[in-house]
């Protein structure tokens, strides 16, 4: 017989209030049997080692210890035999050959070069410490792992002042803790600002406490909760309702670490085509297509600079996938081929529904090849959407797959260029799919119970590998749902907004959430879905949506027209030159792009991977301010707001506007001005800016402006060119120049150029803010941060020099 702790009565998924006699079971254990219905593992019977694998037997479990890297430790438990498992969001390899480890009659220890993990035997329990022995995270006493029926769930020991940020789309603060989170992908129209779950599900989040900081990624795709303390202030849990208990523990020195580690599980970005990253249109719906058209001119008479145009449901056939309405769109090809002359991509929306009408081609091939979700006698699943009744494609066979990456090629043939998926959480009219529905999880048959939270992932994946497969280039693919691992194929958007001061401030938490959670390229409805904004409302968010990683002016059929000409000339001038902005942010943007290729960073970046352990971070008045890359503060401000407080963390700031330098570390009362967004640049910062241009196919000046600001602390970056298009710089066809600022040797330096591209900038100017110096070779002039706007310019000094294969160096 188990000891009596090996079960107890009072579990759930979430710890209830006790009652008395629960109290008295609590107190009194050995009242309590197994069968009672709560199973915990009881101590360990067998250690067994091969490789980066750890085997242990105990009591009522199977357990499987796992070194991925020095970094990160995966740990499967389950009360049956582990299996092979299917991980949708994991695409990497443990990285370690063997273990290092050693045990007693009491416990096993396991040593990597960043951290121990101390696995006690009676009972199991695991504690993860640093190689000095401090404790980063541990299974709380007496209630560690256990399961209730299918649903199984870890308890860790809640740390004093403990705060948990990250977990993806999730609405609420900052700083998590207090509070609980369920995934469960969900169309949630108009939703609220404390609604949860929303549309994706990122279970990941970073806990941080007394200087150290971790994270924990479940990956099972069943609905799963989190509670950081809800309710209690014993312990953090994170619960799924099937499956096994499958984490990753992952420890580093810094929340940039942890990102970096996670992403290397999970994957990273592809670069974007370089046109995504500029300024998009779109509302619910442009037709017919001299609508469309009359759109995209007037964007460029106009001048306000644009690259996208985006086709809601009302281009298709009775909203038929794979379908173009013959009277809105008679010719869709030749409305694209002239949305490219004026230098437009088009993007249009799917639905993963294809409707039941013996006779329509999307759906005679899907039954032909049998591609759709079906119940368990074989019936396919019907619900009910757009068109009406309809059978869903099984992404999650290669079958469904490959037929969905075929039918892509309906877009790439009349010249589309990008693809937006809606409705992918699996949404229907009712919103309940039932749980018997079938899902061929490559081969592990389950049901839409496991399947779910995945299915907008892989929507968005066949949608990728189908584009690219068809065209050669690179696709934009936009998501509304979707799971760990989203990154590697698709950009993200937070659906149906509200035009509401809170919604926007709302949103750029949940985008920075995304970012923590390994998803650097995000959005949000700039303006509000639902709902019309006022003028200040509407201004405020369009200078904020310069600043965003995708840049996107969407509302809905209800609303009033918002194109930015609609809100009256002034605001119109004032949206023109943040879009104008945007433009001359480009090659800083990329870069921050390639960046997050790289090493998974986000290019829209919460205080909280830099300034982790300063406390005004996590205020809420001071919570909605990021970061673009790691130079630009950008201070989101409510429409009506005439003064805001701000807050500037460590170290010297400038006014984006004015130059006016701050010392950092401190709180601010700034008088808000409606055409300029409160906005600092930090100190030692560089960054690259180029002319204006109505869009990406048109080209720069050929001079490439370097902002170099003076600082105390030195910095770098690394600037970075391609194509823009193709998967050439895949073979080395890049341009990539690491430029440096180091105060100490009052040094400037631009290294030698790398990759096989040349620069299509032939000159560089450097561009000195806050420098006092007399160096003869430096010119003065006066430059604006906001491009057309001569009463903020300010002085700065320059050279220009060529920008040629050399390694240079500038003493100031």
């Amino acid at each position: 017989m188990p000891p009596a702790w090996v079960s107890l009565g009072y579990h759930s998924c979430y710890m209830k209030s006790f009652s008395p006699l629960l109290s008295l079971i609590f107190f009194f254990p050995f009242l309590l049997r197994a069968g009672d219905g709560v199973t915990m593992p009881g101590a360990v019977s067998t250690v067994r080692v091969q490789g980066p694998d750890m085997d242990i037997r105990t009591e009522n479990a199977y357990v499987r210890i796992t070194a991925y890297s020095s970094s990160i430790i995966r740990v499967r438990m389950s009360p049956t035999p582990l299996e092979a498992d299917k991980s949708y969001a994991v695409t990497g390899t443990p990285a370690v050959a063997s273990l290092n480890w050693e045990q007693t009659p009491e416990m096993i220890r396991l040593h990597t070069d960043s951290l121990e993990l101390v696995i006690r035997k009676s009972p199991f329990s695991l504690s993860f410490l640093t190689r000095n022995g401090k404790v980063i995270n541990e299974d709380e006493k007496g209630l560690g792992t256990s399961w209730q029926g299918q649903q199984v769930t870890t308890y860790k020991k809640l740390q004093e002042s403990e705060r948990f940020i990250g977990l993806g789309e999730k609405t609420g603060n900052l700083d998590r803790a207090g509070n609980a989170y369920t995934n469960w992908n969900s169309d949630v129209y108009g939703y609220s600002v404390s609604q949860d779950p929303l549309y994706s599900s990122i279970p990941f989040y970073i806990g941080l406490h007394h200087d150290l900081c971790y994270g924990i990624f479940l990956d099972n795709s069943y609905r799963t909760e989190f509670n950081f303390g809800a309710s209690n202030n014993r312990f953090s849990s994170f619960c799924a309702y099937g499956g096994e208990m499958n984490y990753y523990f992952i420890h580093h020195t810094n929340v940039a670490g942890i990102i970096s580690s996670y992403t290397s599980l999970t994957g990273r970005m592809p670069l974007p085509p370089l046109w995504s990253l500029g300024y998009q249109q779109n509302r619910y719906s442009y037709y017919p297509d001299t609508e469309v058209l009359r759109i995209a001119r007037t964007l460029r008479e106009k001048r306000v600079p644009a690259d996208g145009i985006t086709l809601d449901i009302h281009y298709m056939d009775h909203y038929k996938l794979f379908t173009w309405d013959q009277q809105r769109f008679p010719h869709p090809a030749a409305m694209t081929s002239q949305l490219k002359q004026m230098g437009f991509t088009t993007t249009v929306i799917v639905d993963p529904g294809i409707k039941v009408e013996k006779g329509y081609e999307a759906y005679d091939s899907g039954v032909k090849e049998d591609v759709f979700l079906k119940y368990p006698d074989g019936e396919y699943y019907t619900g009910q959407v757009w068109p009406g009744w309809c059978h869903f494609p099984d992404f999650t066979s290669e079958k469904g797959r490959a037929w969905w990456r075929k039918e892509v090629r309906h877009f790439t043939d009349a010249g589309v260029s990008g693809i937006w998926n809606d409705m992918n959480e699996i949404s229907t009219w009712g919103q309940k799919m039932p749980d018997n529905v079938i899902f061929d999880f490559d081969g592990i048959r389950t049901t839409h119970l496991q399947g779910h939270n995945v299915f907008g992932l892989e929507m968005a994946r066949s949608s990728y590998e189908g584009f690219r497969a068809a065209s050669g280039k690179r696709p934009f693919i936009l998501s509304r749902s979707g799971y760990a691992g989203l990154q590697r194929y698709s950009a993200i958007w937070t659906g149906d907004n509200r035009a509401e001061d809170d919604h926007m401030l709302a949103g750029v938490r949940l985008l920075t959430s995304l970012g923590l959670s390994g998803i650097p390229f995000t959005g949000m409805d700039i303006g509000g879905f639902t709902g019309n904004p006022s003028q200040n409302l509407y201004t405020r968010w369009i200078e904020l949506g310069a600043f965003i990683p995708y840049f996107r002016n969407h509302t809905g059929n209800n609303s009033k027209a918002a194109e930015p000409w609609t809100f009256g000339e002034g605001i119109l001038d004032i949206a023109r030159r943040y879009i104008s902005l945007r433009y001359t942010l480009l090659p800083y943007i990329y870069s921050n792009f390639r960046e997050a290729a790289m090493d998974g960073m986000p290019v829209m970046r919460s205080l909280a991977i830099d300034y982790t352990r300063d406390q005004h971070i996590y205020d809420p008045r001071y919570q909605n301010e990021f970061l673009l890359g790691s130079s630009i503060l950008v201070m989101p401000q409510e429409g009506n707001a005439a003064f805001a407080k701000v807050y500037l963390p460590e170290g010297e700031w400038y006014d984006a506007y004015t130059d006016a330098k701050t010392t950092g570390g401190q709180e601010k009362v700034l008088e808000l001005s409606p055409d300029h967004l409160p906005v600092f640049i930090r100190g030692g910062s560089i960054i690259p800016r180029q002319s204006v241009i109505q869009n990406t196919t048109e080209t720069p000046s050929d001079t490439l402006d370097l902002h170099i600001y003076q600082g105390s602390r030195p910095d770098s970056l690394v600037y970075y060119e391609d194509d823009g298009e193709t998967y050439a710089y895949e073979k080395g066809d890049y341009y990539q120049r690491s430029l440096h600022f180091d105060p100490a040797r009052r040094l400037i330096t631009l290294d030698k150029p790398e990759g096989q591209r040349h620069s299509r900038h032939h000159y560089l100017r450097l561009v000195l803010h806050g420098f006092d110096t007399g160096k003869p070779a430096l010119k003065e002039q006066y430059i604006s941060f906001l491009p057309d706007d001569p009463m903020t310019s300010v002085p700065v000094k320059t050279a220009v020099i060529a920008n040629d294969n050399r390694s240079m160096s500038l003493q100031y």
